[in-house]
């Protein structure tokens, strides 16, 4: 499973996502604002749903390439690149086929915004496998998903150990199937990138009862 249907729904009914998080305008900008010439520097985002990260990159003046599984997203996030005079590569398709999908082509970052997490850990796995082979030597990686200590983390049921369905609370409420990653599990999948950050994110709900954590992850395929 490399896509849940449930988000063709969420992106033809709802105003999702205008803006790109900080973390990710912050790597960019420290890997890549220097770069001599921005338009040679591509990056591809996996799960680019209506293509706020896709906006920020094309704004900015990188190649940006988007895939996802939902056709309205893709539709509204060409529709707003369209009507600001901005451009990208975008592709309705499953993100589990991306080494076929863009044979050939190799970039110097990936992104995931909480793509990878919606997908079981065998899946994971196997995705992030291709986006590796698809990075150029030194090429980065750069991902945000949740970790199992955060809000949502056992409240749905339980498909393996870590993934959950039916969640029933928390900002992962009706937002189909998630994988909550462990420490060991970020180390482990990503374990072929080097250097490998992983530090995260929290922020508090529910008048600070609650909070949901998501980890970010850096790493480079080594040149």
């Amino acid at each position: 499973m490399t896509w849940d249907s449930i988000w063709e729904d969420i992106f033809a009914t709802q105003d999702w996502g205008k803006y790109p998080p900080e973390e990710l305008i912050r790597f960019t900008a420290r890997n890549f604002y220097k770069a001599p010439e921005r338009a040679a520097v591509k990056f591809l985002e996996l799960g680019c749903g209506t293509g706020a990260n896709m906006w920020f990159l094309a704004r900015e003046g990188f190649s940006a390439y988007g895939i996802d599984g939902s056709k309205s997203g893709i539709e509204k996030a060409q529709k707003r690149l369209t009507s600001e005079g901005l451009s990208a590569d975008l592709r309705v398709g499953n993100v589990g086929n991306i080494i076929e999908i863009y044979a050939g082509t190799q970039f110097d970052a990936v992104l995931d915004v909480g793509c990878l997490q919606c997908n079981p850990l065998g899946a994971v796995q196997k995705i992030v496998n291709q986006t590796y082979d698809l990075l150029k030597p030194g090429g980065m990686f750069f991902g945000i998903m949740a970790a199992n200590d955060s809000y949502g983390y056992g409240i749905g049921d339980e498909i393996e150990p870590g993934t959950f369905t039916n969640i029933q609370d928390g900002p992962l409420k009706g937002r189909g199937l998630n994988h909550f990653f462990t420490l060991a599990e970020i180390q482990s999948v990503w374990s072929a990138f080097a250097p490998l950050s992983i530090e995260y994110s929290l922020f508090s709900l529910n008048e600070r009862q609650e909070y949901y954590k998501y980890w970010v992850v850096r790493g480079a395929k080594p040149a």
